[in-house]
């Protein structure tokens, strides 16, 4: 796996995704189901040969989560780059709580495998593969002493379907972290890379809005 800032960027950008559409259907119940698809098929891409295969291998597929690492990275002060932000850094926190037990890992890993048969029969927006994810993170991520507390409307998070989404793609973000890590990234680069990353993400989302059009 490369260790570039490329590939740093397109992993941060999935994390990202996953964050975005967290903090869309906690107030809206609703997120673009393209994007939703591409975080929920990165969870079955366990032996990529690059990074970009873990998103399905179209940058288009990242739009969305590298236009909102850019505007979130630039520091803006929007309440829902807030949340986004929140959602990223603890999605990073929970991962590398995460590579630490492998335990825990060997039973994600297992699941997902389980997981597979629903995938390929129903598609990766079925409410029974959703379903299926959001127990896996329910069972796992969720015991964690550390929890990721989600903002939103009551009455949309208390409807199963979206609280379902939301588990799901919290883990998703949490595969796009530890491919973060795989790929060189590490916190304090978030410091200190932030102007590249900005710049990287900035970059590859013209490319990828451009290839929509082409």
């Amino acid at each position: 796996m490369s260790r570039s800032i490329h590939d740093q960027t397109l992993a941060l950008a999935g994390v990202f995704q996953a964050s975005a559409l967290v903090q869309q259907i906690a107030h809206s119940g609703q997120c673009a189901e393209s994007s939703f698809e591409t975080c929920l098929r990165s969870l079955f891409a366990t032996q990529p040969e690059t990074t970009l295969d873990v998103f399905g291998g179209e940058l288009k597929d990242l739009r969305e989560g590298l236009s909102t690492l850019a505007s979130v990275m630039s520091q803006q002060s929007k309440q829902q780059d807030i949340e986004v932000l929140r959602y990223a850094l603890n999605l990073i926190n929970l991962s590398s709580k995460l590579r630490q037990n492998s335990d825990m890992l060997d039973v994600i890993g297992s699941r997902i495998d389980q997981a597979r048969h629903t995938a390929s029969h129903f598609g990766y927006n079925h409410s029974n593969l959703i379903a299926n994810v959001a127990s896996i993170y329910t069972d796992t991520i969720s015991t964690f002493r550390q929890r990721i507390q989600v903002s939103g409307e009551p009455t949309i998070l208390q409807r199963e379907e979206n609280a379902a989404k939301v588990r799901a793609l919290l883990l998703a973000g949490i595969r796009s972290s530890v491919l973060w890590h795989q790929t060189g990234g590490r916190r304090w680069q978030l410091i200190f890379t932030r102007r590249k990353v900005i710049m990287t993400a900035r970059e590859l989302a013209e490319k990828a809005n451009r290839s929509v059009y082409d």
